[in-house]
């Protein structure tokens, strides 16, 4: 045998080697992505957490406390959801309500958590979890104004934050008020303490933070339970939801949601349909 044959057949086993280490690239990386899909079951921005776009301004419902970390009802209860689904890691980051759903849809975050209220016009952009809460939307405005009842609101300057129920509900009901969109519940309260706006129409609950700190009150309130706030989620992601409302549900049947309510909405009516199941039909008490 010549050296030159001895060569080639070295070389054609050289090429062979490299292609068989190459299939087993292949199948190791094959096999990666299907352990990567197992320990990423719901399609997470990165596994083992969920980035939730939130608000910083909405108490009770999601704010942030003295050291700058997010808490109130939804934030707990989200957290708790989140647990119960094998996600321990949980963050929560500030965003205009304006493009909170858009940075959810877009994968920007992993879901949306600030009682948002599920409309068919938002689930054109995301997908929501089952309803979780449902109350009372309210027009606030100093003791001192001649607003009363909705008839009132002819002629006035309403603030409303862009975005939300408070704004879609004005749009099609108040339409001789002229409305004045803020981005968030600070900026529109400040406008009505310094006179430049005549009231403003947020949620009845977020409502009575401010009512205690500036002496607002509740001119109008005005129930909104055909549009129960859900989790927003992007659209597509059916293990996502149906992990979430599952869990949910259980939180509810186990009374874990009557805990929260009741330390987060003292003495506010207690919707029903979130009561453990032995316990609906009782009035739902306050």
């Amino acid at each position: 045998m010549s050296i030159r044959t001895t060569l080639r057949r070295a070389g054609y086993a050289a090429v062979a080697a490299a292609a068989a280490i190459a299939l087993t690239a292949c199948s190791s990386t094959s096999s990666d992505g299907g352990e990567g899909a197992a320990e990423n079951p719901y399609g997470l921005i990165t596994a083992g957490e969920l980035r939730v776009a939130s608000l910083g301004d909405a108490k009770p419902y999601t704010f942030t406390d003295a050291s700058g970390e997010f808490t109130g009802f939804d934030v707990e209860l989200f957290t708790d959801v989140a647990h119960r689904i094998g996600i321990e890691k949980v963050v929560f980051t500030g965003q205009d309500f304006s493009g909170l759903l858009a940075a959810v849809a877009n994968g920007q975050f992993d879901v949306g958590v600030a009682a948002i209220g599920i409309t068919d016009e938002r689930k054109q952009t995301v997908d929501f979890s089952d309803g979780y809460l449902a109350g009372y939307l309210t027009v606030m405005a100093s003791p001192d104004s001649d607003i009363t009842d909705e008839d009132s609101l002819t002629g006035k300057r309403l603030g409303v934050v862009q975005g939300t129920l408070q704004e879609a509900f004005a749009v099609k009901n108040f339409t001789d008020t002229q409305l004045v969109r803020f981005p968030d519940n600070n900026a529109a309260i400040s406008a009505v303490n310094s006179g430049s706006i005549d009231a403003h129409f947020l949620d009845y609950e977020a409502a009575k933070e401010y009512a205690e700190q500036y002496g607002l009150e509740n001119a109008i309130d005005i129930p909104s339970f055909d549009a129960p706030a859900g989790f927003a989620i992007a659209k597509g992601k059916d293990e996502f939801k149906a992990a979430l409302d599952e869990a949910l549900h259980e939180a509810m049947e186990d009374g874990t949601w009557k805990e929260l309510y009741e330390k987060w909405f003292p003495g506010s009516p207690m919707p029903d349909q979130y009561l453990p199941s032995d316990e609906q039909g009782e009035g739902g008490g306050e």
